[in-house]
């Protein structure tokens, strides 16, 4: 099979080498960059970052499966797709290891924001010792969006630093309250009583139409003073020009960005001088979560070779909202 990677050959943690560990009899094409021009000639795309529409879909003569190498499918026209017989799967973070990875860098954004990593290298260059005072997690209260397998995981991970824990959830919040134990669960209603109570707000959600933007200048307003916002889902939550005028005014404490409005995002944008720490989408780039991803990748590269259905399918009709 003909399996195109959109992307360069080392991205996402070395994902393609460990793919050619496990199928090395498939031909493997580097795209080495987001864009495609044409899908011919091409039994498989793993799609990362890059746009598949309809009218590049038309391009396609053989395609069979787009299969995600990792959750993410926002990108894909999963309906256009479908209605050419091409089947469209992911590999969910839960079953992966990535969420476990993910949730892991949201608490190094937590300390490093709280300790300030920044004011700690000017201190040491500035030969300042004993400063800055930093925050502890201690008693603080963390605010998670979305409750799937990156907030469940944190959930996990910051229950030893002892702090208060609510959250919210598209449905069946009460039953997710009871099963994490946290201090409170709500459906996305409750979003401004998360906002005013949080010390740390972290991002945990898919986006689609309705939560495109969903932190833009009236929900930067609503934030707890001196609190930080961590974004570990997708860029296209947070309206860019919302957030800078939210750090430039002190509206919020700082930001903990993975993800970015736009990716790569330039390296001179000026948000970047004030209080963030910045990772280049690297959030789900560990040993574990990468081998666990291209294991799934694999598989179902195996399954559809073989005229079987690929594991965690995505239709058109299961889309709908999608959940927190």
């Amino acid at each position: 099979m003909k399996i195109l990677f959109n992307a360069g050959e080392n991205a996402w943690g070395g994902m393609l080498h460990e793919m050619r560990k496990i199928l090395p009899q498939h031909e493997y094409v580097v795209n080495g960059s987001f864009a495609i021009n044409s899908l011919a000639g091409y039994d498989v795309l793993i799609p990362t970052m890059g746009r598949i529409s309809a009218d590049l879909l038309a391009t396609a003569d053989r395609l069979r499966l787009i299969q995600q190498c990792g959750a993410g499918l926002e990108g894909v026209d999963i309906a256009a797709a479908e209605a050419r017989g091409i089947m469209v799967a992911n590999v969910p973070t839960d079953v992966s290891g990535n969420a476990d990875s993910v949730a892991e860098l949201g608490i190094y954004f937590m300390i490093g924001l709280s300790r300030n990593v920044t004011g700690m290298a000017t201190g040491l260059r500035q030969q300042c010792m004993g400063e800055p005072k930093g925050l502890a997690l201690g008693g603080k209260t963390v605010g998670i969006i979305g409750l799937g397998g990156i907030g469940r995981a944190l959930v996990k991970r910051l229950r030893p630093f002892g702090v208060r824990l609510i959250g919210l959830k598209q449905n069946e919040p009460e039953s997710a309250r009871l099963e994490l134990n946290l201090g409170w669960v709500g459906t996305p209603e409750r979003l401004p009583e998360l906002l005013q109570q949080s010390d740390y707000v972290v991002l945990a959600l898919p986006v689609n139409d309705e939560t495109a933007s969903i932190f833009n200048h009236e929900t930067f307003a609503l934030m707890k003073p001196g609190a930080f916002l961590i974004n570990l889902a997708r860029g296209g939550l947070i309206d860019r020009a919302a957030l800078a005028k939210a750090l430039d005014s002190g509206e919020i404490a700082g930001a903990g960005l993975d993800v970015f409005w736009e990716e790569p995002p330039d390296p001179d944008d000026p948000i970047f001088s004030y209080k963030v720490m910045a990772t280049p989408h690297c959030a789900g780039c560990t040993d574990v979560a990468i081998a666990g991803i291209a294991h799934g990748v694999c598989e179902n590269i195996t399954r559809v070779e073989q005229d079987l259905p690929p594991l965690n399918r995505t239709e058109p009709n299961l889309e709908g909202p999608l959940s927190l």
